[in-house]
């Protein structure tokens, strides 16, 4: 929770949405009645919102922008939920949510419920999501390539027109089994309502330690999805050479693999801090996005 008064509101806004650009211009007006300064990252106009509202923006870098505000406010879906995720590091600041997306499972405040928020906010009368993340690190011999922190999932695939590849699963350092499919997930609780459930992966509920391993188009039937400790080591090798393969971290950064690197994937030390609407319902947020019935 925010544990001082305000004195600097980070925002990031879904690209190409013109009308969460007009709702930072409101924001800006509010937050500078109450002498806070907005900060956000170049791709946001800032001219044009100083035009528009008469109150400046600063920009920062997406290091900085991250270190040194008390609350991120994000305009936008799920994905730019994702991208704030990894642009806070390791700090562990509430992030406000305001849906201009598709799906609303983590942008879950609408737009007029945003200044009511904020008060509460201020007030310190609210809740908060701690979510789960993972750390992964790509390794290629004795050389670590990256270390990404992650909030939906780890997936390993094949390219459109690559065969059946095999990886094989490792937990604590203690062998799992070799899968010959089209790649794996390794998903959070958060994330097992995206790829993972579409892969056929359980949903997971948000607060439970757990995360999923889950097969994409397992070649034998009897491959199904396995939930293991979030506080596990994971290792996933692949096995298969000569086909076009990638690594992807939560749908939005990509590297190319090569037969022996290995992913590495721990639970990240911070967790990333949602604000909670106070009427929210797990349940009901699957039933309105996945039209369930009833």
């Amino acid at each position: 929770m925010v544990n001082s008064p305000l004195r600097r509101v980070g925002v990031i806004v879904k690209p190409q949405q013109p009308e969460a650009l007009k709702t930072m211009c409101r924001l800006v007006a509010w937050l500078a009645e109450r002498d806070i300064e907005l900060a956000s990252v170049p791709e946001v106009d800032a001219a044009r919102v100083e035009a528009e509202t008469g109150c400046p923006v600063r920009v920062m870098t997406h290091e900085e922008l991250g270190a040194n505000v008390d609350l991120m406010v994000v305009l936008g879906g799920d994905g730019t939920m994702i991208a704030a995720a990894r642009l806070l590091g390791e700090r562990e600041i509430p992030v406000l949510g305001i849906n201009y997306g598709t799906f609303g499972y983590l942008a879950e405040f609408r737009n007029e419920e945003m200044i009511p928020a904020l008060e509460a906010i201020i007030r310190g009368d609210y809740r908060i999501d701690r979510r789960v993340m993972l750390q992964a690190r790509l390794v290629r011999g004795e050389q670590e390539l990256t270390s990404k922190r992650i909030l939906n999932d780890v997936v390993i695939s094949k390219s459109a027109l690559a065969r059946i590849i095999e990886i094989e699963a490792w937990l604590n350092n203690q062998f799992v089994g070799s899968f010959r499919a089209d790649g794996l997930i390794v998903s959070t609780p958060t994330g097992s309502t995206a790829y993972n459930l579409s892969a056929g992966g359980p949903v997971i509920y948000p607060s439970m330690n757990a995360i999923v391993i889950t097969p994409i188009c397992p070649h034998t039937l009897s491959h199904r999805p396995i939930v293991v400790p979030d506080d596990a080591g994971i290792e996933l090798r692949l096995k298969t050479p000569n086909e076009e393969v990638a690594l992807t971290l939560d749908g939005q950064v990509g590297f190319p693999l090569e037969v022996g690197d290995r992913v590495k994937v721990t639970k990240s030390r911070t967790s990333f801090n949602i604000v909670q609407p106070a009427n929210r319902n797990y349940f009901e947020v699957l039933r309105s996005k996945l039209r369930w019935g009833g």
